[in-house]
């Protein structure tokens, strides 16, 4: 009996000092959400092991898609966060994050090593950590003559001939649609009514989106005005790259990608330092060739390859509280062209300009009279 005493007491002991090392690592564990080409792509490979080795952590970076879905599944998770810091919430994602209030906010002690101009959140629940411009890609080799403006892109010569992604999943997606509007206005619908046959595939983020185009599966894609020097660095030997990249001229859309703390997460004061360490130039250095984006802190140069990239005549821009109050009723707006499949006129309410120009109710009471004429005589 004492035997069998002593080895359930063992047993217990054994069990409990089996707990001890998963609570030791998870106390000292940086989770991280990312998109995936934050990991595709070697950024976190060049950078994660640094940070590990300077506090004597380890940190996970799980990916969960583009960064839309990253944002959704911090939203989703707002009750009890997972995340300690989360990667790429953009200018364009802002509003929707803010109004989720899934960030804390940290103004970090090396911010001043990034200029004003790009720094999009003034309350700093998100801190720019690279910036690029949106621009459609095609491969010289199959397209001699790419389309030049939005304009161009929606001729019958480019009848499902783009690989766009969707705004509601995608930043990528969630810039284009913010390109169209900043250069339509509140035409924007009709452009987009126009582009319709000439999309090819819409993906959930860009990394799907990429695969398909690169396949050949249609000649333009929607991606980075960067793209030409990812391609010169890896497969022209810093020639002359076939990938081209088309800012159209009606001008160009910078997308500013941010960094920020996740609201009540497990390690605040370690993900303050790690907020630091992304804007340090040990960090930023390594963007331009992993993430394929332009580096924020102003001290760190770029490689010779970029001279490949995009460049943009002029620049059209949204204002941030636009964005922020729009945000919802533009994503409806494009759900209901896209995919339920309303024209332009019945999404904003107009009366159709063929046919009848009664609305439903007026059509019923048009019916009526004859009966109700009847009824008096």
């Amino acid at each position: 009996m004492k035997k069998a005493s002593l080895i359930l007491g063992l047993i217990i002991v054994l069990s409990l000092l089996g707990t001890v090392h998963p609570v030791k690592a998870q106390e000292n564990e940086l989770v991280i959400y990312a998109y995936d080409s934050f990991v595709s792509y070697g950024l976190a490979n060049a950078t994660i092991p640094e940070f590990e080795k300077m506090y004597g952590v380890k940190v996970k970076v799980i990916t969960a898609g583009d960064a839309g879905e990253v944002l959704n599944r911090l939203i989703l998770e707002k009750d009890k966060p997972q995340a300690d810091v989360v990667i790429g919430i953009d200018n364009n994602l802002l509003a929707k994050a803010i109004e989720a209030d899934v960030l804390e906010p940290y103004k970090p002690k090396n911010i001043n090593a990034i200029p004003k101009d790009l720094i999009f959140d003034p309350t700093y629940h998100v801190v720019p950590f690279d910036y690029g411009f949106i621009a459609a890609v095609y491969k010289k080799d199959q397209v001699k003559n790419p389309p030049q403006s939005f304009d161009d892109l929606t001729k019958p010569e480019w009848k499902k001939s783009i690989i766009i992604e969707d705004p509601r999943t995608s930043s990528t997606g969630m810039a284009f649609l913010l390109w169209t509007i900043a250069v339509y206005g509140d035409k924007w619908l009709y452009f987009w009514e126009k582009l319709k046959p000439n999309i090819y595939q819409i993906t959930k983020g860009w990394d799907a989106g990429w695969e398909m185009w690169d396949k050949g599966e249609a000649p333009l894609f929607v991606s980075y005005a960067t793209d030409p020097a990812y391609d010169a660095y890896y497969y022209t030997n810093g020639s002359e790259p076939n990938i081209g990249a088309v800012i159209f001229k009606e001008g160009g859309y910078p997308q500013i990608e941010g960094v920020g703390i996740v609201k009540n997460c497990r390690h605040p004061e370690l993900a303050k330092k790690f907020i630091e360490f992304v804007l340090s130039e040990k960090f930023q250095k390594e963007i331009a060739l992993h993430n394929w984006m332009f580096p924020v802190n102003k001290n760190v140069q770029l490689p010779e390859v970029y001279k490949y990239a995009a460049k943009a005549n002029k620049l059209v821009t949204l204002d941030p509280k636009e964005i922020e109050q729009n945000y919802k009723k533009w994503l409806d707006q494009w759900t209901q062209l896209m995919v339920e499949g309303k024209t332009p006129d019945e999404i904003l309410g107009k009366t159709s300009t063929s046919g009848s120009t009664c609305g439903p109710a007026a059509l019923i009471l048009l019916a009526l009279i004859p009966l109700l004429l009847r009824r008096e005589n």
